[in-house]
């Protein structure tokens, strides 16, 4: 125990105050959680400014809790109350925040996903005790579901717009038509868009988690495409069937062995193919990070709740973690074995990377 008493009376009481807002703020992520899974923003923002009692109704929840509820929403300014009418309402811009699934900037997904994390609270703690690893089939159906919620908005905004564009040759190989292996596909959302956008090319979308393949699988025959198929397979057996495109969507550092799994993808490629990664947004350095990357200690966070533990849960372990940054990414792509490995494109959320052989 620290006996030091020189302790500066300012910094205690401003770190409290950042400690504080930090608890305010993960109760408002349980009030927004509630507010997404009960349909309460999607009332309000269909009704307007409307009474506590309306907005009930419409809802279908308890008034008495939903008033309570509003006013701690109010309080963090997710939604607006008027003294003189006393009536909530959504503005545009929350609406888009908390409402409006799809939209960019919806945030429930990510929310979702945080709120997965305290389900089995006492299986981190042993997680981080022990030094085991905790597979991805470990978590709460929260986990899953929320991640991709997160992460769909992103890939829909950018993958086809930007992201492939970016890539020497790869569009135009996909128009005429190409094989794509997707890897690490999750719920086959980055698996359906490019099902959707290159009805020439035949994708194949690869995850070891059964229960999402099986979601993907009935997302993709309700869409009816056809030229999309969906297998069981963790990213070491993936079939050398020639690939022209091989991609990992947010997931190449939750692999045990990320250099080993390059290395294997670069032997199912066709002797002009390239492999995209795709990556949370990083800075290169710890330091770096933390100054200047406003997302990373939330990053570092599911590093330690979820992607480390995954990794260590596989063959080597390695641990990579989603805040490396593109130096380290690029020199463990060129170790693999690619001759050209560049940093093709880069926005708010993700890093996208360009192997080639």
């Amino acid at each position: 125990m620290s006996t030091d008493t020189n302790i500066d009376h300012e910094k205690v009481m401003a770190l409290f105050g950042n400690v504080f807002n930090d608890v305010a703020g993960s109760i408002a992520i349980m009030m927004s959680y509630i507010g997404d899974q009960t349909g309460v923003y999607k009332a309000m923002d269909k009704l307007g400014s409307a009474s506590v009692a309306a907005i009930a109704k419409e809802a279908d929840v308890d008034e008495r809790y939903l008033k309570e509820w509003l006013a701690s929403n109010a309080g963090r300014g997710y939604v607006n109350f008027n003294p003189d009418s006393e009536e909530f309402s959504l503005s545009p811009e929350q609406a888009a925040v908390f409402a409006r699934e799809g939209e960019p900037t919806c945030i429930q997904g990510l929310v979702q996903g945080v709120v997965g994390q305290f389900v089995k609270e006492d299986v981190a703690i042993d997680v981080f005790k022990t030094g085991r690893g905790r597979p991805w089939g470990e978590h709460h159906e929260c986990c899953f579901c929320g991640t991709e919620r997160f992460f769909r908005p992103a890939y829909a905004g950018h993958l086809l717009e930007e992201w492939i564009p970016a890539m020497d040759g790869v569009q135009e190989k996909l128009k005429k038509g190409a094989k794509v292996a997707d890897i690490g596909c999750g719920l086959g959302t980055s698996s359906m868009l490019m099902a959707e956008e290159f009805p020439n090319s035949i994708i194949h979308a690869y995850d070891f988690h059964g229960p999402s393949i099986e979601e993907a699988k009935k997302r993709a025959a309700d869409k009816g495409l056809t030229n999309l198929k969906f297998f069981v397979s963790d990213a070491s057996n993936i079939p050398n069937n020639g690939y022209d495109l091989a991609c990992i969507f947010d997931a190449w550092h939750d692999m045990g062995d990320p250099v080993g799994i390059a290395e294997g993808i670069k032997d199912i490629l066709t002797e002009d193919g390239t492999f995209m990664v795709v990556e949370p947004m990083a800075l290169d350095g710890l330091a770096n990070n933390i100054a200047n990357n406003p997302s990373s200690s939330m990053f570092y966070g599911f590093g330690t709740l979820i992607c480390v533990p995954a990794s260590k849960a596989q063959p080597v372990g390695l641990g990579l973690g989603p805040q490396a940054g593109p130096k380290k990414l690029m020199e463990l792509l060129s170790s693999a074995g690619f001759d050209k490995v560049n940093l093709a494109a880069k926005t708010t959320s993700n890093l996208v990377l360009q192997a080639t052989n």
